[in-house]
């Protein structure tokens, strides 16, 4: 059985990816942070499983497709696998706020969907990195341990300060994936 100890669960925008207030429209826009690709190859390298959770509400608010934002996820999984890594998985919600969908985060469905997918019998214990605190909030009901970047949104979540305190926080995905390694 999959050992939930060993997976990483990532927000994508303001976490792999550059993330914008007007949304990431287009395969142009998504622009990956100069270490995070290779970050996610190196906890694959060792040994670790990597799945993406992300709320997509452009979707719902008519901004781009699903055909548009498989071939983002598409490019993301070709530039990790030339960096000799692995994404498990990658789950979005494409609804608005306004939905009541239980999959948009800060809800743990993105989460219960990795879940199911990967094999797991619960996530306890798996890591939840984000750089907002909805992101935080929707793996805690499940056991992640919450770890926030300053990188998107992270600096202004840091800053509110409400619900971090059981929170580690790293300047980017690389600081964390250097911190986890060193450790594991």
């Amino acid at each position: 059985m999959p050992d939930a100890n060993r997976l990483v669960i990532l927000d994508r925008d303001g976490v792999i990816n550059r993330d914008s207030d007007h949304y990431i429209r287009s395969l142009d826009e998504w622009i990956p942070y100069p270490t995070s690709i290779e970050a996610i190859a190196r906890l694959t390298r060792a040994g670790w499983t990597v799945a993406v959770a992300t709320n997509q509400s452009g979707i719902a608010r008519g901004y781009y497709d699903e055909a548009t934002l498989d071939s983002m996820h598409a490019e993301l999984q070709r530039r990790v696998a030339k960096a000799g890594g692995t994404i498990a998985c990658i789950v979005y919600c494409p609804h608005g706020p306004q939905d009541g969908c239980d999959c948009r985060k800060p809800q743990p469905g993105l989460l219960e969907k990795i879940r199911r997918k990967l094999g797991f019998s619960s996530l306890s214990g798996s890591w939840m990195v984000g750089d907002s605190l909805r992101d935080l909030e929707a793996g805690r009901p499940l056991g992640c341990r919450p770890v926030l970047v300053r990188t998107g949104k992270g600096r202004r979540t840091e800053a509110a300060g409400k619900g971090l305190a059981d929170a580690l926080i790293f300047d980017d995905l690389a600081a964390f994936v250097d911190w986890l390694l060193h450790v594991d």
